[in-house]
């Protein structure tokens, strides 16, 4: 593989495990980083062995050298970083949510394609080498006809009132947990199944309507050093949501979201159920996958890849035994990313060989969010989802 030059924009909590993912491929130089300003940027170049640091991503995206740029900003950033990086010719590989809402979605995804770039939204869980295998047991026939999906991605990180995350704020967008953690969810129900979403009706609810904000910085998931002073701080995006959803091909479904259930770190489980058997995953244990019967015993497919379909074995990378998980999914999509940049391939003329989720399917997650959080503002009615 040729090697790639890339950059990082944004290194707060999930920056840097980018930059972890990328290197491990082995092909992918990570020449710059950018920060704030010049003395944040400079000490997370240090703490990341990155060899240079900017001020500003303007600075960096004027550097020659850089190939692509991972923009892991703060989500009402996510417009003008990226656009900044098209305008430049740069590949992006954007976090989620790739906009704040639709409109700013199709105008990124508008101008990737007029520029030629390879553009990428790290949709990770999709691959996971068993939720690839569930997408082929699926789409063959083995569970029969799907008529539902259901399931839930449940986290506690917020379940204090002095619990605090820029996510909080109001630049973060009118839905916080659905847009934060359900948009994964969704994705991966549509991805699996072959079906997008075509309608909804939700349901929110804020826990906390005032937070206390600490005057102080605080990196996301910590907890509050106990010493610390604080603003109260009005909150009106969702702490938990629950979700009825009609698919294309006739399917329902129906998941919850919540940052504040006691004890869940990062439980995202979902079920697929069909006229012939079921199949179902939990991202805590995401080496196992539950195949459930009627009329013979249910049954545990654990990640092995002698065990996985041929066409899907080379994302586990491990025998089995040698357990894979979250930052094993998010090299897998890099992968395909960095491989397809790599090749030279390009997102028109190669359009069969794209193995990973773009801008497009960046512009459906924020169109289902913002059905989503339109019928519950509505006070729960079915919405179509307009794309």
């Amino acid at each position: 593989m040729r090697t790639v030059k890339t950059a990082l924009i944004g290194a707060g909590f999930v920056g840097p495990h980018h930059i972890e993912a990328a290197r491990r491929l082995g092909f992918v130089d990570v020449v710059a980083v950018a920060g704030s300003n010049q003395a944040s940027a400079e000490a997370k170049a240090a703490k990341m062995s990155i060899p240079k640091a900017y001020g500003s991503y303007e600075a960096l995206l004027d550097d020659p050298e850089i190939e692509v740029i991972h923009n892991c900003t703060p989500n009402d950033l996510h417009l003008p970083v990226t656009m900044a990086a098209i305008e430049r010719g740069k590949h992006v590989i954007a976090d989620k949510p790739l906009a704040l809402n639709s409109a700013d979605a199709k105008t990124m995804l508008d101008a990737a394609k007029a520029k030629g770039i390879v553009h990428a939204v790290t949709f990770n869980y999709r691959y996971n080498p068993l939720m690839q295998q569930a997408r082929v047991m699926i789409n063959r026939g083995d569970i029969g006809k799907t008529h539902w999906v259901h399931g839930c991605y449940i986290q506690d990180w917020l379940l204090y009132p002095n619990d605090y995350n820029w996510r909080l704020e109001k630049e973060g967008g009118e839905s916080r947990c659905v847009a934060d953690i359900g948009s994964h969810w969704c994705d991966l129900a549509g991805y699996i199944t072959g079906s997008r979403i075509a309608e909804v009706l939700a349901d929110y609810t804020t826990v906390y309507p005032t937070r206390q904000k600490p005057k102080g910085t605080r990196e996301a998931f910590a907890q509050s050093s106990g010493n610390e002073e604080f603003d109260e701080y009005p909150v009106d995006t969702e702490d938990f949501a629950s979700v009825l959803l009609r698919f294309e091909n006739g399917m329902k479904g129906s998941f919850s979201v919540s940052q504040v259930s006691a004890g869940h770190k990062n439980g995202l489980e979902i079920e697929v159920d069909g006229n012939k058997a079921a199949v179902a995953w939990k991202q805590e244990r995401p080496n196992e996958l539950w195949i459930g019967k009627r009329n013979e015993p249910n049954g545990w497919m654990l990640k092995d890849p002698g065990l996985l379909d041929p066409s899907i074995a080379h994302y586990a990378a491990l025998p089995g035994g040698h357990g894979e998980a979250w930052a094993d999914a998010f090299r897998n999509l890099l992968r395909n990313v960095y491989s397809f940049i790599s090749e030279g391939r390009s997102m028109e003329a190669d359009a069969d060989k794209i193995e990973f989720p773009t801008f497009a399917d960046g512009h459906e997650s924020n169109c289902v969010v913002e059905a989503i959080t339109k019928s519950a503002k509505a006070g729960g009615v079915w919405t179509k989802i307009a794309r």
